[in-house]
């Protein structure tokens, strides 16, 4: 018996990649949510009209596939992973964002065969209006992407340390949730508890990752991500490369 299934609900949620795997197998449409910082620098970028390839180690093989699709590397100009650096990116730049988390659930997520969006709490409802479009009826899941301890962006791509789900992530799911119709699984239904229970941006500023941000003088980049349905953007993943819908 598989434990981690959520049979006869319309939304379900799931942490990390072994959220993607299970919920793969059973759902039209996977949302990834990785609030700091990945889908929130997604959607700002697409918002302008750039366009986002994920990639999941900023080393010579990231930077090779990021070469080879035409893409700016994330760091290589002023453009990085922080949301406050992409607000003025110019329409039609493709960049590469590395990360081990947002950007490798995507491509975890993609090879599992169902269509794949990258949300937020700034495009919560969009979100989740183009997952219902999509799913027609089927599925959808949720994985807020979490924190995997002691994985080094630039190391040697190992799998290393076991998932820490983070607040931002569980607010970031829960916000999208609470925009979907239809029935909830218990861990869909706690996380959009969460959500209307919380004073969103107060949590963010006060939750682990909000004080790492502030601690290194990127407060905007929380406050940027704490925003909540001000974009009307969706993130699709299109031939391995996150667009606007």
């Amino acid at each position: 018996m598989d434990l981690a299934t959520q049979h006869g609900t319309d939304i379900r949620l799931e942490w990390g990649g072994e959220g993607v795997a299970v919920l793969g197998r059973e759902c039209a449409v996977l949302i990834i949510v990785d609030v700091l910082s990945f889908s929130t620098t997604t959607d700002l970028v697409v918002r302008r009209g750039g366009r986002v390839l994920p990639v999941r180690w900023r080393d010579e093989r990231g930077i090779a596939e990021a070469r080879g699709a035409g893409a700016v590397v994330a760091g290589e100009e002023e453009w990085t992973l922080r949301p406050s650096s992409v607000t003025e990116i110019p329409s039609g730049t493709l960049l590469a964002l590395p990360s081990p988390n947002g950007a490798t659930l995507c491509a975890a997520a993609a090879k599992t065969g169902a269509h794949v969006l990258a949300g937020c709490l700034r495009n919560a409802s969009a979100t989740a209006a183009k997952a219902e479009e999509i799913a027609d009826g089927r599925p959808i899941g949720v994985i807020p992407a979490g924190e995997r301890w002691g994985v080094d962006l630039f190391g040697e791509g190992a799998e290393s340390g076991p998932l820490r789900p983070c607040v931002e992530d569980q607010l970031g799911a829960g916000a999208i949730v609470s925009a979907l119709t239809g029935s909830r699984s218990a861990e869909a239904a706690l996380a959009a508890a969460a959500y209307a229970a919380t004073d969103v941006p107060a949590a963010l500023h006060a939750c682990t990752s909000g004080r790492e941000l502030a601690a290194t003088g990127h407060r905007n980049d929380v406050v940027l991500a704490a925003l909540q349905d001000v974009s009307d953007s969706v993130a699709t993943l299109s031939r391995g490369i996150l667009e606007g819908q």
